[in-house]
């Protein structure tokens, strides 16, 4: 058995590595090892009056209700993305008991900085009225995201008038989970996300780190220290430090077997063996952002 597991996880990564040169999507690769048998979904959910306010809800099959939930947004440098892509993290937080609610929002060009923030507190914000619906708790509310939508994801729980447009708190959150986001990047090197942040005025208040405060939930921060995209060391470290300096509890994360792509790709069922951080999110999720013993 052991054999074959790795056999199968040495084919993706060699399928993720082959998609990175054509045209083929890697993620598409990854949900075709996808389990669909561990949840109900509930698909094209409505949030917003927007095409792209959208979401997917994922609720665990034979689990205890009401059941956690994890909000989740996926990266792509604010200009490209879509939930439909992101099946293996509805499966894998399910699989866990864990509801899952991925949310597509607005790019670029079609908006700028800070309306997709927006559109992300507006998902957090319908979770926390719409969960119990579909069997979450609404009590027991966390974001998460990768890399574009970690920052997202940091945005909706450090500065709160993101939430307060729509009558909610950062504190309505038990706690967030932030996967190479980038918390700390001005000024921007990279060409592609300039225009996104109103390059070259880009506005203070549009760095996460700048709203850590001591009312902020609860944090995870997961990192590769091989990410050559992210700088793990000014980004995750960084906000951090100055979440710990400001009193917040903060669980801080490196996997050296990861990329920042695969860092999120571990989540999946084939790719586990390169770091446990479908683990460390139940962990922190189970302890209610660490506030008990899992």
């Amino acid at each position: 058995m052991m054999l074959l597991i790795n056999y199968i996880v040495k084919w993706v990564v060699a399928a993720l590595v082959f998609c990175s040169v054509t045209a083929c999507s890697s993620l598409q690769i990854i949900n075709a090892f996808t389990s669909s048998t561990t949840y109900h979904k509930v698909a094209d959910v409505a949030y917003g009056t927007d095409q792209r306010q959208k979401l997917d809800v994922y609720t665990p099959l034979n689990s205890k209700k009401p059941a956690p939930v994890v909000v989740f947004f996926y990266g792509g440098n604010w200009t490209n993305g879509t939930r439909n892509d992101y099946q293996f993290i509805g499966e894998a937080l399910a699989s866990r008991g864990m509801v899952a609610v991925l949310a597509d929002y607005r790019l670029y060009p079609q908006v700028r900085y800070p309306d997709f923030i927006e559109d992300c507190a507006l998902a957090v914000a319908w979770t926390l009225k719409k969960v119990q619906q579909h069997g979450g708790d609404p009590k027991r509310v966390f974001i998460m995201g990768h890399s574009a939508g970690a920052y997202n994801a940091a945005m909706v729980s450090l500065d709160p008038r993101w939430l307060a447009a729509y009558g909610v708190t950062p504190a309505a959150v038990r706690g967030w989970i932030g996967l190479a986001g980038p918390y700390d990047f001005i000024p921007i090197e990279n060409k592609v996300t300039r225009p996104v942040f109103l390059y070259p005025a880009t506005p203070f208040e549009s760095q996460p780190i700048n709203h850590a405060s001591s009312n902020a939930p609860p944090a995870l921060l997961i990192a590769s220290t091989k990410d050559d995209l992210v700088d793990p060391v000014r980004n995750t470290g960084g906000l951090a430090l100055k979440l710990r300096s400001a009193g917040v509890a903060v669980q801080e994360v490196y996997f050296d077997k990861t990329s920042h792509a695969t860092l999120i790709a571990a989540i999946s069922w084939p790719l586990r063996g390169l770091a446990p951080v479908l683990d460390t999110v139940d962990r922190f999720v189970a302890s209610d952002g660490g506030r008990i013993s899992p």
